[in-house]
């Protein structure tokens, strides 16, 4: 009886690991501390750069462009913010630390950052 109900369930099972593994590679709307959040995907074996959102692909194409490793500082510069107060490019510096976290950049010791291969 019970090996019955495992052959019946599999296929509602596979659709749902279906269903997580697409909801994982596109971000997903959030509230964080009551605000609005995209909570970015790891990076994908596929590489799908569409993942993440536009600032995050903005932030990834000038690392990219860059000849070495850049600092955040570098990359507020490129995007046009105010870099004269440090607190101004705190968020951007939590953006490429995100990017670190999910593979799609590397934050190397000396706290600049390289594009992954």
């Amino acid at each position: 009886m019970i090996v019955a109900e495992r052959v019946l369930n599999r296929p509602a099972e596979q659709d749902r690991a279906t269903e997580q593994d697409a909801a994982a590679v596109a971000p997903t709307p959030a509230r964080v501390a009551d605000r609005a959040a995209l909570l970015i995907p790891h990076r994908s074996e596929a590489g799908d750069e569409a993942a993440p959102p536009d600032d995050y692909r903005t932030i990834l194409a000038i690392v990219r462009d860059a000849d070495g490793p850049v600092q955040f500082r570098a990359v507020g510069e490129r995007l046009g913010l105010d870099t004269s107060a440090r607190g101004k490019l705190e968020p951007l510096r939590a953006k490429m630390t995100k990017l670190a976290d999910r593979g799609r950049l590397h934050k190397r010791g000396d706290g600049r950052f390289t594009a992954r291969s």
